[in-house]
C-alpha cells in the first residue's frame, strides 16, 4: 500500500457541503483506504490505498452517494507535494507566507498564458503547468485571483491550500 494525499475542494466553507472529520475518515475507510487520517476541516485527508488509479473518482463518487453533492478531489503524494512547494519561486519570507494552487489536470498552455498575463496590484504570482504560486501581502480573504477565478480562466479544477497546511500534510503522509 502507498501513502496518498486527497485534497477535497470547496468543503466546509461558510457552511456549505459540511462534512465533520469523523465522518469523512468513515467514508475513507468504507471505501477500502487504511490509516485515515485528516488534518483540518477544509479536506484533507491522508490515507493509505493499493494504487492511485482512480482514487479520485472513487471519493468523489462516494461522496456524491452520501451527501449529493460534486465535490472534485486531487491526489497527490507526499512527494509530489514536496516538489511544488520545494520550486516555489518566492523568497523564503514569502513562501511560508504564500499559497499553492493545485491543478487537477494540466491546462492548455493558451490558458495558462492568459493568467499569467493578469496583473493585480498587492498580489504576486507565478503559474507552472502543476500549480500557481500565490502571494499577497495582505492576505488570503479579499483577493482577485481566488480560486474560482483560476478555474475559470485555466478550465482545470483545482484548489488552493496554504503553506503550513502543505507542510503538515507532507508530514503526515511520510
Amino acid at each position: 500500500m502507498k501513502t496518498y494525499i486527497a485534497l477535497l475542494r470547496g468543503i466546509n466553507v461558510s457552511g456549505q457541503k459540511k462534512i465533520l472529520m469523523v465522518d469523512l475518515r468513515a467514508l475513507f475507510e468504507s471505501i477500502g483506504f487504511k490509516e485515515v487520517r485528516t488534518y483540518i476541516q477544509s479536506g484533507n485527508v491522508v490515507f493509505l490505498a493499493e494504487e492511485a488509479s482512480g482514487l479520485a473518482d472513487a471519493i468523489s463518487t462516494a461522496i456524491f452517494k452520501k451527501y449529493g453533492w460534486e465535490v472534485p478531489v486531487l491526489i497527490r503524494t507526499a512527494a509530489e507535494i514536496v516538489s511544488v512547494l520545494s520550486n516555489c519561486p518566492f523568497s523564503e519570507e514569502k513562501k511560508v507566507k504564500s499559497y499553492f494552487t493545485l491543478f487537477q489536470e494540466i491546462p492548455a498552455e493558451e490558458n495558462i498564458q492568459e493568467v499569467a498575463d493578469l496583473n493585480f496590484p498587492g498580489e504576486e504570482f507565478q503559474i507552472t503547468p502543476t500549480c500557481l504560486y500565490y502571494f499577497c501581502a495582505t492576505g488570503y480573504g479579499r483577493v482577485k485571483m481566488s480560486n474560482n477565478l483560476i478555474e475559470r480562466k485555466l478550465k482545470v479544477r483545482a484548489t488552493t491550500r496554504n503553506y503550513r497546511t502543505l507542510l503538515k500534510l507532507v508530514e503526515l503522509g511520510a
